[in-house]
């Protein structure tokens, strides 16, 4: 995995072009740097959202067969418009999508 990095960062490109998330390659590879793999430590509500998305994905299966018939970038898609919760309250105002969320990033 000698290009894991330029794998990843083309795939995210691809993928915020799908979601209309228009940006050009360099000012998000300047927003990113280089990739970090850090350890973890198990954070229990991070790994219940991973569980969550993970069950989305079986349910999606069903829909499509195979995994080699799933359209990825539409089921990316899907699991980026889902509701997210980013906030301390329960206002509405504290839940968002994932692509609102990174509009607000690369939009700066």
């Amino acid at each position: 995995m000698n290009n894991i990095e330029q794998i990843f960062k083309d795939a995210l490109f691809g993928q915020l072009i799908y979601d209309g998330v228009v940006t050009d390659f360099e000012s998000l590879n300047s927003i990113i740097g280089g990739l970090d793999f850090l350890p973890t430590n198990n954070d229990r509500s991070t790994t219940a959202f991973q569980n969550h998305n993970l069950e989305s994905l079986d349910w999606w299966k069903y829909e499509f067969g195979n995994l080699e018939n799933m359209p990825i970038k539409d089921l990316t898609n899907r699991l980026n418009t889902s509701p997210i919760h980013i906030g301390q309250g329960m206002k509405r105002s504290d839940y968002t999508n994932s692509i609102d969320e990174i509009k607000k990033i690369i939009m700066i």
